[in-house]
């Protein structure tokens, strides 16, 4: 048999979706055959949970429910204890995949592999996931959480949580679209985490779990919070040009620039994001302008989803503890979607590996 190996499993077809695709030639993302800029400019993030969850958007009916959901799962308080009684210098999504595993203990359905009931529960793990993470620094600072409040919409719960003040009704907005361009993104590193565990007929919360540990590697998930932390040093458009190329000389990776498949393409999530910082009013986009233009001319790389998501996050007043939670919570939609589609028609996941050691050695 002849073998084929391609690094890092690049352009392989590892799984059959009818989840979402990314078309490189049109630079367009579908999901479930609406493209997800329209999504992102014209739906709310509980359709787009309706869509993933359900295969087809909501009507007025279903998304009210799901709205309750949403706001109403109910976090058991021995998940807050467990968080709280977590380091408060551990990262916070270490503390997130430690509550995450911990839910599993209160599900008395949490070893099901079954997809109709996975399906069923899918929008209380994503509303407890939202508590959580809305809640993970007032618990880091041993302040009790604050619950979602009914009489409010998802979205604007998990923002007002988060920045501990009421929000605007385009701060709100802002946060919702981001939520949703990072909702589903066809088979990343951590989708696949979730369909592998999910192929050994494994439950949710393990696949969810492995999920968030992917997420949190800075080539994935943690991206955000480099570059946070770059425009942070630079300041000035001055000064992140030259902090980029003099990065660039030591022959260092710039967070927030290429994509595995979008490779030298725009990320069409990230052009729509800069629209929205743009709308804000954003005293941090003169500087992210400057960097893409230097990274475009210098390397030919365009900004992704995450280099104009973490200034929008900046500006909106998000701690950056909490921006690759953030990225979970609203992905946990996807993966859910995926897991499900993975129980529905499952195959164990047992790749092969080409052996390229030693033969013949003998004792």
């Amino acid at each position: 048999m002849q073998e084929h190996y391609r690094p890092g499993l690049e352009d392989v077809i590892a799984a059959e979706t009818q989840i979402s695709h990314l078309d490189v030639e049109r630079e367009e993302i579908i999901v479930r055959g609406y493209s997800l800029l329209e999504l992102i400019r014209a739906a709310s993030y509980v359709d787009v949970v309706g869509l993933l969850i359900d295969g087809h958007l909501p009507d007025a009916q279903r998304r009210q429910h799901l709205e309750q959901e949403l706001v109403q799962a109910p976090v058991p308080q021995a998940i807050y204890e467990i968080v709280a009684a977590l380091p408060p210098t551990m990262h916070a999504m270490d503390r997130l995949r430690t509550a995450i595993s911990a839910l599993a203990g209160f599900d008395p359905e949490a070893t099901t592999a079954d997809p109709e009931r996975e399906r069923a529960k899918a929008p209380r793990l994503i509303g407890q996931i939202a508590q959580i993470v809305a809640n993970l620094m007032n618990l880091a600072s041993a302040k009790p959480p604050a619950p979602f409040e009914s009489g409010r919409p998802f979205a604007e719960n998990f923002l007002r949580v988060m920045v501990g003040r009421e929000v605007t009704a385009k701060e709100v907005r802002a946060f919702e679209q981001a939520l949703i361009a990072y909702s589903e993104h066809e088979l990343p590193n951590s989708t696949f985490a979730a369909r592998v565990v999910a192929s050994t007929l494994s439950d949710v919360y393990g696949a969810l779990t492995a999920a968030v540990a992917s997420l949190k590697g800075p080539l994935h998930g943690g991206a955000t919070e480099a570059v946070i932390a770059m425009l942070q040093e630079a300041q000035t458009p001055e000064g992140l040009e030259g902090l980029i190329r003099a990065r660039l000389a030591r022959k260092e990776r710039i967070m927030g620039f290429g994509h595995r498949v979008y490779m030298r393409r725009t990320d069409p999530r990230a052009q729509l994001l800069k629209e929205i910082l743009r709308d804000l009013g954003s005293e941090l986009l003169p500087l992210c302008e400057r960097g893409e233009a230097v990274m475009r001319t210098e390397k030919g790389l365009y900004p992704n989803l995450d280099y104009y998501a973490a200034p929008l996050y900046s500006t909106l007043g998000i701690p950056q503890q909490l921006y690759t939670p953030i990225f979970f919570a609203a992905r946990s939609a996807g993966l859910l979607a995926h897991i499900i589609e993975q129980h529905r028609e499952n195959r164990l996941y047992r790749p092969r590996a080409r052996y390229i050691g030693p033969r013949g050695l003998t004792l």
